[in-house]
């Protein structure tokens, strides 16, 4: 397989070759950093959207499942194509900054940016304005996949538009039943199912409700 990138993917190695020893260092933690801080958005805006309506407490729930979801099928296309890495395809390129992963860990999808794209689309679905902070993110992962060394451009291109249609995906057609079992367990007597959903909005004092009337 062939996307006649080979050239934009020599001409990135050779310029983080060119760049700092610290830059370098701080983009190769970053590539792998990165995953951990989508994971802690997630969890960050579950936790916040225990307090919103039941509707957007259940996008907040189903967005590590979406992620999840869009990862299994990036594997699914690895399986596929079985690209090898350009890390030890690319004859004459730059060595990888980042260790190349052995061969058989196909290159065609990138995970991470599969990974990141669906974390910033699912988060965004939750709250719009997170589009700013995750958009950036999102990209900031893929092109360092390409920095390092161990993908081509067009992997992480893949990777981005993957994550973000299956996130949408997912969400769009759970968001409904996953609604519904959030009502249950807000509804339950369990205190585990309870402190699980969150309480809900703050419910609006009678007395507001009758100067809006």
């Amino acid at each position: 397989m062939d996307f006649e990138d080979t050239e934009l993917y020599r001409d990135i190695t050779d310029a983080a070759h060119d760049t700092p020893t610290w830059v370098q260092h701080t983009v190769e933690t970053w590539t792998e950093a990165g995953i951990l801080l989508f994971a802690v958005l997630c969890a960050a805006a579950w936790w916040r959207a225990r307090r919103e309506t039941t509707r957007v407490f259940a996008i907040a729930a189903l967005a590590p499942l979406a992620t999840a979801v869009a990862y299994v099928c990036s594997e699914l296309l690895k399986s596929g194509f079985t690209e090898e890495r350009p890390c030890r395809a690319v004859a004459g390129a730059a060595p990888s900054i980042a260790a190349c992963p052995p061969s058989g860990d196909w290159s065609f999808p990138s995970n991470h940016a599969t990974i990141a794209g669906a974390a910033a689309v699912a988060l965004a679905l939750v709250r719009r304005a997170v589009i700013r902070l995750t958009a950036p993110l999102a990209l900031l992962m893929a092109f360092s996949r390409v920095f390092v060394g161990v993908h081509y451009p067009h992997d992480v291109a893949a990777g981005l538009a993957l994550g973000a249609v299956v996130a949408f995906a997912v969400i769009r057609l759970c968001t409904g039943p996953a609604t519904r079992v959030a009502e249950a367990m807000r509804a339950s007597s369990a205190p585990a199912a309870r402190w699980l959903t969150g309480p809900g909005p703050a419910p609006v004092p009678s007395y507001a409700t009758h100067r809006r009337g």
